[in-house]
């Protein structure tokens, strides 16, 4: 028996290794979801909305097969049009011409899809949600999981960040003082990341012969990208805004980025009938402050 903390991408794609292998495994999970730092949003229009992992390229082959074992579709990100770049606060966003680089895609139906398939393949009996694990007990033969229960296994799969293991998991005996100093100091991807979405009825960007793309040094929004479905058939626009942005309400970030997409694209930038932001350093089972080292 193997116990796998974590029913994120990693968590879910080792439970189907394993299954494969004829393996047992229970997947401990602390949230009330699946997927972990992919979390797709489907809004009233069934507009997918990307609050987490969302791109890829040519070079993740692993991911790429995957998705061909899986049956899952997948589509270039669209970047046909105009480009706007703001370099600074005082000035207007302006056009410029995008070189030439490598593809990025997204998978057909949102991320998320790829979380439905893997779970799909399980048997949901093995995936229990709301399971925070609190401590980790080595035994000469065997490890004890404690979580809202207590589980018996032979091996235990961290698939979680290791920030959040090394500081919120008790482990007896202790792990190695390097293993967890590092773990402590790993960055985990998308910790203080702000994810923002708006969805709109028409793609009006596109009519006007705009890509829906914006770099910004000023922000609030970094990025801005076209965020379509694979049909082009719903329409939105999805991003990142400035981490230093969370410190802000909700209501006040918001208008600061209505704001800014006024100054890019027009009044009509306000005519969204969805809004979505995810403050990732708000999810306590993905951020954890690094350790300082004086």
């Amino acid at each position: 028996m193997v116990i796998i903390i974590g029913a994120g991408l990693s968590g879910l794609l080792t439970a189907y290794n394993l299954k494969k292998e004829g393996i047992p495994f229970k997947i401990l999970e602390a949230r009330s979801r699946i997927g972990g730092r992919i979390n797709t949003v489907l809004q009233t229009n069934n507009t997918p909305i990307e609050m987490g992992a969302t791109w890829f390229s040519a070079q993740h082959q692993h991911l790429i097969t995957l998705l061909a074992e899986l049956e899952l579709d997948y589509f270039q990100q669209f970047m046909e049009g105009t480009v706007f770049f703001q370099p600074f606060s005082t000035s207007p966003a302006q056009a410029i011409q995008m070189p030439n680089q490598a593809p990025s895609y997204r998978i057909s139906g949102g991320s998320f899809q790829l979380i439905e398939a893997l779970y799909r393949k399980l048997n949901q009996k093995d995936i229990l949600l709301n399971q925070t694990v609190k401590e980790i007990t080595f035994h000469y033969n065997t490890v004890q999981v404690t979580a809202n229960e207590t589980f018996e296994a032979n091996q235990v799969v961290l698939a979680i960040p290791p920030k959040l293991w090394a500081k919120k998991i008790v482990f007896e005996p202790d792990l190695p003082n390097n293993v967890m100093q590092i773990a402590q100091q790993t960055h985990t991807w998308m910790e203080d990341s702000i994810k923002v979405a708006l969805t709109y009825q028409d793609p009006f960007w596109e009519q006007e012969k705009l890509s829906g793309t914006v770099f910004s040094n000023t922000g609030p929004i970094t990025e801005l990208y076209d965020h379509c479905n694979h049909e082009r058939s719903s329409y939105a626009l999805c991003g990142f805004i400035n981490s230093s942005y969370k410190t802000l309400k909700a209501v006040d970030r918001r208008a600061a980025v209505i704001s800014q997409l006024k100054t890019v694209f027009g009044a009509k930038a306000a005519a969204f009938i969805a809004y979505d932001e995810c403050v990732w350093s708000q999810e306590k089972h993905t951020f954890e402050p690094s350790e300082i080292s004086l």
